[in-house]
């Protein structure tokens, strides 16, 4: 039997959450089973290179516009070229796209995955979310407030899907924790907090530079190390620059090597208002660091308060403040929580259960 057909769609192969999942599962896929290709709707990116090492092949069609003519045919005419079993699209755009490069009646099954919590869409993305539900097999989502919100919007249960991301174990460290501090001018003795991921409003990076800068105030070895970039970066650094404190809080811009950091710290801060299920949370959990995080329901399905970590109302900088004193306070408790969170994260969030649990999907759609 020839091996099933698989079309995975994404806006981009940048370095972020969705894309990482999508490039574990493709090139985790069994090649006696299953044959992938990868499109990218607008470019491609770092990603690019995780797929040719694995022999995925991938095609970049330069979208250009939100609304561009040219693309769905571009990717109307790749399809049509591929001959699909299964067309599995990721996030908003490709979503949108795959589902109309295909006809309403098309004997390809559709999957959409959908990574995050979508109270940013407007009127019209929500409308065609809708309109487009007839043409979807399947919506699965990373975590249930996820799944809960599309159920909201109208897709029915059977439709519904929860496969929440997989984490890859922490590599090798190439540089001792001794080395990365000295990297920074950073004093052995230090408290290092860390956070890893994008520079933008939802994340409130904000809040976690005014609670490091105020518990600065009375614990002077604390540092807090920024890794990510994104629209807000310009702003949080004049913010961080503004305030008492300077030299403490490092803005390292984007890392390829940002999981190997994770060594560094001795814990990680999340502040944002929505997520889908962070990656950033549970790299840091599966390398055995406790965890404060925002109160929200991706980070509620994660972090188990008193167990692996703490979570905070949205916007209380005094929260992490508190919590992280504690911290401070008890390396015994440190690493509990930190080792509670590695066993959670082992045992419940691996890349192999990710991308056995898609597996199972793709066979009851070429089975069933």
């Amino acid at each position: 039997m020839s091996p099933t057909r698989i079309a995975f769609v994404i806006p981009t192969l940048d370095r972020s959450g969705a894309e990482k999942q999508l490039s574990l599962l493709a090139t985790r896929l069994p090649r006696d089973e299953f044959e992938p290709h990868v499109i990218a709707l607008t470019r491609g990116g770092p990603y690019a290179t995780n797929l040719a090492q694995a022999c995925v092949s991938h095609t970049v069609l330069n979208k250009r516009w939100k609304c561009d003519p040219i693309a769905l045919w571009k990717l109307q005419r790749t399809l049509r070229s591929l001959r699909p079993h299964i067309l599995h699209t990721w996030l908003f755009a490709a979503n949108a796209y795959g589902r109309l490069a295909l006809p309403a009646d098309t004997h390809v099954k559709r999957i959409v995955s959908e990574r995050c919590v979508d109270s940013w869409k407007a009127g019209w993305q929500l409308w065609l979310d809708r309109r487009l539900i007839p043409r979807t097999e399947l919506l699965i989502g990373n975590s249930p407030s996820v799944v809960d919100f599309y159920r909201h919007l109208g897709v029915p249960d059977y439709k519904l899907r929860c496969i929440p991301n997989g984490v890859e174990p922490p590599p090798p460290p190439t540089m001792s924790r001794a080395e990365r501090l000295k990297s920074l001018g950073i004093p052995q003795d230090a408290y290092v907090i860390g956070y890893i991921g994008r520079l933008a409003i939802q994340k409130r990076v904000r809040d976690l530079i005014w609670a490091a800068e105020t518990l600065w105030q009375i614990r002077p070895q604390l540092h807090l190390v920024i890794i990510g970039d994104g629209p807000e970066r310009k702003r949080l650094e004049d913010f961080s620059d503004g305030v008492h404190g300077p030299g403490h809080v490092h803005f390292l811009g984007h890392r390829e090597d940002a999981q190997d950091w994770l060594t560094a710290f001795d814990v990680f801060w999340l502040g944002s208002s929505f997520e889908g299920m962070s990656n950033s949370v549970l790299e840091a959990m599966s390398a055995g660091l406790p965890v404060v995080a925002t109160d929200i329901p991706a980070n509620r399905e994660l972090v188990v308060p008193d167990e692996t970590g703490y979570l905070v109302r949205p916007g209380d900088p005094v929260g992490f403040m508190q919590f992280t004193r504690t911290l401070m306070d008890d390396s015994t408790l440190a690493a509990r929580l930190g080792a509670a969170g590695q066993q959670r994260a082992r045992e419940n969030f691996s890349v192999e259960r990710m991308v056995q649990r898609h597996i199972d999907i793709y066979r009851e759609f070429t089975t069933g």
